[in-house]
């Protein structure tokens, strides 16, 4: 069972602290999620944090209405929040949405042998679905659990879990993941039909 494993998004301060929303929806989610991250450690399976860094020179990254960098390499409010971590986790750090765009991200889950990736995190419609999608791209299979991805906006969620499901993704809930894994041994792999 060692070819599955887990991806967090953006599980920072910085992020996660943005606007009430998402403050309010993390807190909602929370329990469930860092418990769906501990029942897969204890399947043994590795969870992989995505870090997002700012980088300054970047002129798409959207600042602090103060004009601040947010995000920054070493700062506290891009630190992963240390209820989601713990001892074997991985820590990749990404400068874009997607943990696959420029990382090493690739690199280590083929050195592990995964060939299917859980996708968790915020925001749902923007770094989760980008990961998603390039996991896609590089043939991995993906599971995402509909109560450990969060965003501030939850008619964009819905949506994008809608577009996960229909396009590259199994969606779940993480009990029903855990079922699954338990019961088969694995994570199937969705059978994709584009419908028009």
């Amino acid at each position: 069972m060692g070819n599955i494993a887990l991806l967090t998004n953006d599980l920072q301060a910085d992020v996660v602290h943005k606007t009430p929303e998402r403050t309010a929806a993390m807190a909602e989610a929370q329990p469930q999620f860092v418990k769906f991250l501990d029942d897969m450690r204890q399947r043994g399976h590795v969870v992989y944090h995505l870090q997002l860094v700012n980088l300054p020179d970047d002129p798409n990254v959207e600042r602090d209405l103060d004009g601040t960098l947010p995000l920054q390499r070493g700062s506290a409010g891009g630190a992963i929040l240390q209820d989601f971590t713990a001892p074997g986790d991985v820590v990749v750090e990404k400068n874009k949405d997607s943990g696959f765009y420029e990382t090493e991200l690739h690199d280590l889950l083929q050195k592990a042998g995964v060939d299917t990736v859980v996708v968790t995190g915020l925001q749902t419609q923007i770094c989760v679905q980008t990961t998603a999608a390039d996991a896609f791209f590089r043939g991995y299979n993906i599971w995402v659990p509909s109560d450990c991805v969060v965003s501030g906006d939850p008619e964009a969620r819905d949506r994008s879990l809608e577009w996960l499901r229909g396009y590259c993704a199994t969606v779940a809930t993480s009990a029903e993941i855990l079922e699954t894994l338990d019961a088969q041994g694995e994570l199937p792999r969705k059978v994709v039909k584009i419908l028009p």
